[in-house]
């Protein structure tokens, strides 16, 4: 897989940030109407697996990468990417109902960048090691800080330690994603890593929703005709790609802040231009203008130490 530009790939995962919200807006609403958040993300996850049976029908590039993942013969850990995304959707299905969203995604983004550092640092993603510099670890801040000011004035739930620190796990385990699945799309392509991420992040999605009842009923569910509800799915595939392209360029953490950059716009645009929606937010447009300082400040590369003369 050709290794774009940081500028281009940035840009597309700032994209995938703006689709990302949409996709979480999309499940929100479906799980809502459908009566179990649960089925919501079913539902949208299974319409990202058929685009990319499609796609593996259409495309011979895909057939051909799997081929050569098999003839790479990369150790077993490296396909295990999809169960931190799976992993993610299960913690955010029990915790935000409790935490609220304004702790939640403070705390996984906080988690996220934690983890960015250190996959960077030991050289997980196919980038190789980048060191945890000065700019880097205020990046890291910055972008915390810019979710926390994006927040501002939403509810904040029961502050208990443990659902937080289990928040902040799951941003954790998006970090570890998206390093394990740049290792695949690396050598099989970006086609490929996003059919292995959604391959094993699938089972640990309907498990989910097994435990939390929602197959009980589903014959008696009134599934809603609004077509836009099930764009999830598609849409989902998108954001994985514009991840693991970034991924490999820029590696995790600025990835990361790029997405966060692009969620907050995606949802202000949406409080805007959705009917019913809240309009602008001051503190949401802050946040992700701040986010963006945050991913030129972590890109500044650190000043050689002098020599000696």
């Amino acid at each position: 897989m050709k290794i774009l530009p940081a500028w281009l790939a940035l840009g597309l995962a700032v994209l995938g940030g703006v689709g990302s919200a949409v996709q979480s807006a999309a499940n929100a609403e479906l799980g809502a109407r459908v009566g179990n958040a649960a089925m919501g993300a079913v539902v949208n996850n299974a319409g990202g697996v058929a685009l990319l049976l499609v796609a593996l029908l259409a495309l011979p590039s895909m057939r051909s990468g799997f081929g050569v993942l098999r003839r790479a013969r990369l150790p077993w850990w490296s396909y295990l990417g999809g169960i931190g995304g799976g992993g993610f959707v299960v913690i955010a299905t029990y915790v935000v109902p409790a935490l609220g969203v304004a702790v939640f995604t403070i705390a996984q983004v906080a988690g996220n960048s934690a983890g960015g550092l250190a996959v960077d640092r030991v050289g997980l993603a196919p980038g190789g090691r980048r060191a945890v510099t000065a700019p880097r670890l205020l990046g890291a801040l910055l972008g915390i800080g810019a979710v926390a000011l994006a927040q501002f004035g939403r509810p904040l739930g029961d502050l208990a330690v443990g659902l937080v620190a289990l928040a902040a796990a799951g941003g954790v385990a998006v970090a570890l994603s998206a390093a394990l699945n740049g290792r695949i799309s690396a050598v099989g392509g970006a086609a490929t890593g996003t059919a292995v991420n959604f391959a094993v992040s699938t089972p640990a999605i309907v498990a989910v929703a097994a435990v939390a009842g929602a197959f009980a009923r589903f014959g008696e569910i009134d599934w809603p005709s609004a077509w836009y509800l099930y764009l999830g799915g598609p849409v989902g595939v998108g954001v994985v790609v514009a991840l693991l392209v970034c991924v490999r360029s820029v590696g995790v953490l600025r990835s990361g802040l790029a997405i966060v950059a692009g969620q907050l716009g995606g949802a202000l645009l949406l409080d805007v231009f959705r009917p019913g929606g809240p309009g602008a937010s001051a503190a949401v447009l802050a946040g992700a203008l701040l986010t963006l300082l945050a991913v030129v400040v972590s890109g500044r590369a650190a000043r050689p130490a002098p020599t000696g003369g």
